[in-house]
């Protein structure tokens, strides 16, 4: 698996940024974007460079998709191929939903499903010409149960929108030995929520404990693998149980 191109999107933070940092172990060469965590991607790109890792940074606000188009178009031109996709930006709030506003509203979807369309999109061309892919997106444990959320309405949305869609791209790229699939974190230690919060939940997880970003991180690699080449359009719960 050496060798190989990933881009990933929200790569500079959580875990995306750990996903592109194993990756950059593994021999391959990352590409990652952020929005506004320029200190943590400057960061995270001189770790990778130090493990020798060809290493391509920039900021692009994948809720536009000529950035996005921006984006894809450097890495072609740059590195002339990609063999794998992560879907890792994906910002959440919660607020009432009767108290949410228009603009909230519609960031939840500029920024956890429209990336994931805008960019897949983009890399199918080249992995088709090539015959071989990798897309991975993040849903969340019980997005699949389609339950009422009324704190984060919008978000969860998003999250049963984002498994629609990868399950309509992996009928259509299968045929060209292309997998697309989704991991839905639970409860995962990256950074996004405080500490407190999640040990409030150890009590809700079967497996009693809160996963840790080695966890994400081992869920993708396997998805990337060849041992994963029959598994297509699959939903990977990594919740401890939790959400099930």
């Amino acid at each position: 698996m050496a060798n190989r191109v990933v881009v990933v999107t929200g790569g500079a933070k959580g875990i995306g940024r750990a996903v592109a940092l194993r990756l950059a172990e593994e021999g391959w060469s990352v590409a990652f974007c952020y929005r506004t965590s320029s200190e943590e991607a400057r960061a995270a790109a001189e770790v990778m460079r130090g493990k020798g890792a060809p290493v391509i940074e920039g900021r692009y606000d994948v809720s536009d998709p000529r950035a996005c188009e921006a984006f894809v178009s450097r890495v072609l031109s740059e590195w002339g191929r990609i063999d794998a996709l992560i879907n890792g930006a994906g910002p959440y709030h919660r607020a009432p939903l009767l108290e949410t506003s228009p603009e909230s509203w519609h960031e939840m979807f500029d920024n956890n499903l429209d990336p994931v369309f805008y960019m897949s999109r983009l890399v199918a061309g080249p992995m088709k010409e090539r015959k071989w892919g990798r897309i991975v997106s993040f849903s969340m444990a019980n997005a699949d149960q389609m339950i009422g959320q009324p704190q984060l309405t919008a978000h969860y949305i998003a999250k049963v929108g984002i498994l629609v869609l990868t399950r309509s791209l992996a009928r259509i790229l299968g045929p060209f030995n292309i997998t697309v699939n989704a991991i839905s974190p639970g409860f995962i230690a990256s950074g996004s929520a405080p500490d407190e919060e999640l040990q409030k939940m150890v009590k809700n997880i079967p497996a009693g404990y809160v996963g840790e970003l080695s966890d994400a991180v081992s869920a993708v690699l396997f998805l990337l693998s060849e041992e994963a080449r029959y598994v297509n359009g699959a939903n990977l719960h990594l919740s401890g149980g939790w959400g099930i």
